[in-house]
């Protein structure tokens, strides 16, 4: 829609509401609303030379509100159930796929010790999808993998804490490990770390067995459903991976 013609006024559309509702009707308009505007955002951004920017502010915007949706779906699953019935059916699938990615980590996650997050900007979407292009082509391991795996480990790069056993860097490796499987890399780079998971990823059985690759680097069907989850949604949507790229951790 066209601009206000009141200088400095708002579009109303672009701005997402102040509170997430929790009944499955209003929700589910909720949800549609934000994936038509978040489509919009997102085929904006892509255009051009705007995608190696930061997320537009509407994109932000609407991804923010987005997620805490998702998170709320995840935590409550008889109002995820009665909300799914009321989407379309495309919304439907990525929607259930993300809410049970997220109750998946939250049940990994359940009676971790907290440590305070630190936090810092990612590289730029383009520069990420070139690494995982040039980590798929070196050693086959699906592209839409390795950013479900930097998605989950760090929120592709945002979130800088070691792990409780001592993992580092944007693909979360413990030392040894990278020793073993970073090719003389940076841990903390992300190109040197993308390239260093499907290095490991592929040693341990991937593209043959994703399942297995993924216990492999994460013991628990509770990580490897949840990297798989996101990784179907990154490729069957085009832009579900700028969506993603623009939750904040």
């Amino acid at each position: 829609s066209p601009p206000s013609s009141e200088a400095g006024a708002a579009r109303p559309s672009s701005v997402p509401p102040a509170s997430v509702p929790e009944t499955p009707e209003a929700l589910s308009a909720r949800l549609t609303k934000a994936d038509a505007q978040l489509r919009r955002g997102i085929d904006s951004w892509r255009s051009g030379k705007r995608e190696r920017q930061a997320p537009p502010e509407e994109v932000t915007r609407w991804a923010r509100y987005h997620k805490r949706a998702v998170e709320l779906l995840a935590r409550r699953t008889p109002l995820a159930a009665a909300t799914l019935r009321r989407l379309p059916p495309s919304l439907a699938s990525q929607t259930r796929d993300l809410t049970l990615a997220l109750r998946d980590l939250y049940r990994l996650a359940a009676g971790s010790p907290s440590a305070r997050l630190r936090t810092g900007q990612p590289r730029p979407l383009p520069e990420l999808l070139g690494y995982y292009r040039a980590a798929e082509r070196r050693f086959g391991v699906e592209w839409n993998v390795l950013a479900a795996v930097n998605l989950v480990e760090s929120a592709f790069g945002r979130a800088r804490n070691d792990s409780a056993v001592g993992a580092q860097g944007p693909m979360q490796f413990v030392p040894d490990t990278w020793a073993a499987y970073g090719l003389g890399g940076d841990v903390h780079d992300p190109h040197d770390a993308i390239l260093g998971a499907a290095n490991y990823l592929h040693s341990a059985g991937a593209p043959g067995s994703y399942a297995r690759a993924l216990y492999a680097y994460n013991p628990s069907r509770l990580y490897v459903d949840a990297v798989l989850r996101f990784a179907r949604v990154i490729a069957r949507d085009r832009g579900a991976v700028h969506l993603l790229y623009s939750w904040q951790p």
